[in-house]
């Protein structure tokens, strides 16, 4: 039962409590930070980029975020993902929220890519939590095979 307890914040126990916890999730995901009461802070979804011959395969997390919520623009060799992860929280009469950690707010990432993308061509898939961006290579930025005479 002293775990659910909230100590004054003038005692040492906040410490040991809350704030080490905020203390080792800063230290084990920095990108994840927190504002006050569960809002996201500068968040930037993690991503993988695997390139193949023909194309880019870019996927991202966006956990929590609608479909409608996505935003994506390329401009100038630079895409632009982001989305925004909405509060769920419906407070009923007599309702105390004991602990909240469940996070909300606006997620963001840029990245440059060039100008070696058909811009045409690009596709975007979004399936549990995941979002795939599939970017074409433009003709002249595919490997050509040349033949020996």
């Amino acid at each position: 039962m002293a775990a659910l307890m909230q100590s004054p914040t003038s005692s040492g126990w906040t410490l040991v409590n809350d704030e080490l916890d905020n203390l080792l999730e800063g230290f084990f995901r920095p990108l994840r930070r927190r504002a006050e009461g569960g809002a996201l802070a500068g968040a930037v979804p993690a991503m993988d980029v695997t390139e193949r011959d023909d194309e880019y395969v870019i996927r991202m997390d966006m956990p929590g975020v609608s479909r409608e919520d996505i935003d994506i623009t390329l401009a100038e060799g630079v895409l632009t993902v982001s989305g925004e992860v909405r509060r769920q929280h419906e407070e009923k009469a007599g309702d105390r929220i004991i602990r909240e950690e469940r996070s909300y707010g606006k997620l963001t990432r840029s990245l440059r890519l060039g100008s070696h993308i058909d811009e045409a061509k690009v596709s975007a898939n979004y399936k549990d939590g995941v979002l795939e961006l599939t970017l074409p290579k433009a003709e002249e930025m595919k490997p050509k095979k040349i033949t020996v005479s």
